[in-house]
C-alpha cells in the first residue's frame, strides 16, 4: 500500500510505517490542486490541517483506502462523503488528550492568580501584592462540555483538587468518577468555570452567545481549548465588560486561520479581538493545547497503531 504524507510529523510515523511494509511517499509543498492530480496513485493518505478534504479531492481519490489526521478531529474532512465511499477515517484524540488536559488546568490556574498581570507588572517594576490577590479552586464547581477524550482527560487533572466536577455531553451515561454528567441547564445552575472540550460541528458552531452565556445563574470563568467558532467573540466580550463572564482562557480563536497575522499589520483587526488583546483577565495562546513534545510522538503513535490495527 502506498501512503502519501502532506505534513511534516514526528519521524517515528514514516519509520514504522516503513517497517510495516508501507510505501511512504512525502509531499510538504505542493498545492491542493497538484496533489489532487495524483492522489489516484495512493490508498492512504495523512494530514493535519494544510487544507479541507472536499468532495472533489475525494472523488479523485478512486484508490484510496484511509485517510488519518494527526490531529483530534476531522473536521477539514468531508466524512459523510469519504465514509460513502468506503473510506476509513483514522484521528488520534488520544495521542494529545493528555496535553490539552494540563493546558486548561494551566490557564484556569493562571486566571485564578493572575500569573500572566502579575509577571508583566514585576517586569515593569510594579509590585502591587493586593491588586494581584488571587483564588483558590477548592470549593468551586467545574462544568465541562462535551466529555469525550479532552473533557475526560482535563476532568483527571481535576481530581486533585477539592472541587465538584460536572459534565455536559449529547451522548447519555458517560458520566464517571471523575465528573457527574448533568442536563445543560443544571450545569448553567451551578457551575463557576467552563471548559469546552467539544468537536467543530454545526451544533457547536456559536455555541456560547449572549443567550448562552446570560442563562448561567453565577459570573463563571471560560476555558476554551477546543474550537474557535464555538465562541462568538463579540458576546464573550460584552459578557467580560458586564463581569458576567469572570475571566476567559482562550487557546482558539474564531478568527483563527492561515492569515491570523495580518490582522496585526492590517486595519481590519475586529473590535472585540482589540479588547481581548489588552484584557488583564484574559489568557490567549495560539492553539498549542494539544502541542507539545510529547504529544507529538503519541499523536504519531497513535495513527500508526490505527492503521497497523486496520490493515496488516
Amino acid at each position: 500500500m502506498k501512503i502519501l504524507h502532506i505534513d511534516s510529523n514526528h519521524p517515528l510515523l514514516i519509520n514504522q510505517l516503513n517497517a510495516l511494509g508501507f510505501t511512504n511517499h512525502e509531499n510538504y509543498v505542493d498545492s491542493k490542486e497538484n496533489i489532487q492530480k495524483s492522489i489516484h496513485e495512493y490508498d492512504g493518505f495523512i494530514i493535519r490541517s494544510r487544507f479541507s478534504i472536499d468532495k472533489a479531492f475525494i472523488d479523485s481519490a478512486t484508490n484510496l483506502k484511509f485517510i488519518g489526521r494527526v490531529g483530534a478531529g476531522l473536521e477539514n474532512i468531508d466524512c459523510d462523503y469519504a465514509e460513502q465511499k468506503g473510506i476509513t477515517l483514522i484521528a488520534a484524540p488520544e495521542g494529545n488528550r493528555n496535553a490539552v488536559g494540563e493546558h486548561s488546568l494551566a490557564m484556569l490556574l493562571s486566571l485564578f492568580n493572575k500569573l500572566n498581570k502579575a509577571d508583566r507588572e514585576v517586569r515593569n517594576g510594579q509590585w502591587l501584592r493586593e491588586d494581584n490577590r488571587g483564588l483558590e479552586l477548592d470549593g468551586k464547581t467545574v462544568g465541562i462540555i462535551g466529555y469525550g477524550n479532552m473533557g475526560k482527560a482535563f476532568a483527571r487533572k481535576l481530581r486533585g483538587f477539592d472541587v465538584n466536577v460536572l459534565c455536559y455531553d449529547l451522548k447519555t451515561n458517560i458520566g464517571d468518577s471523575n465528573a457527574t454528567q448533568v442536563n445543560l441547564s443544571q450545569l448553567q445552575e451551578q457551575v463557576d468555570v467552563l471548559s469546552l472540550h467539544t468537536p467543530e460541528n454545526p451544533s457547536t458552531i456559536n455555541m456560547v452567545n449572549t443567550n448562552f452565556i446570560n442563562a448561567f445563574k453565577k459570573p463563571f470563568w471560560l476555558i476554551n481549548t477546543a474550537r474557535g467558532k464555538s465562541v462568538v467573540t463579540k458576546d464573550l466580550v460584552t459578557a467580560l465588560q458586564s463581569g458576567k463572564i469572570l475571566g476567559a482562557g482562550l487557546d482558539v480563536l474564531e478568527y483563527e486561520k492561515s492569515s491570523f497575522e495580518n490582522l496585526f499589520t492590517s486595519n481590519n483587526m475586529p473590535e472585540p479581538f482589540k479588547y481581548l488583546i489588552k484584557s488583564q483577565n484574559v489568557i490567549l495562546s495560539p492553539h498549542v493545547a494539544g502541542w507539545t513534545i510529547e504529544s507529538k510522538e503519541k499523536l504519531a503513535q497513535t495513527i500508526v497503531n490505527k492503521i497497523q490495527e486496520k490493515f496488516c
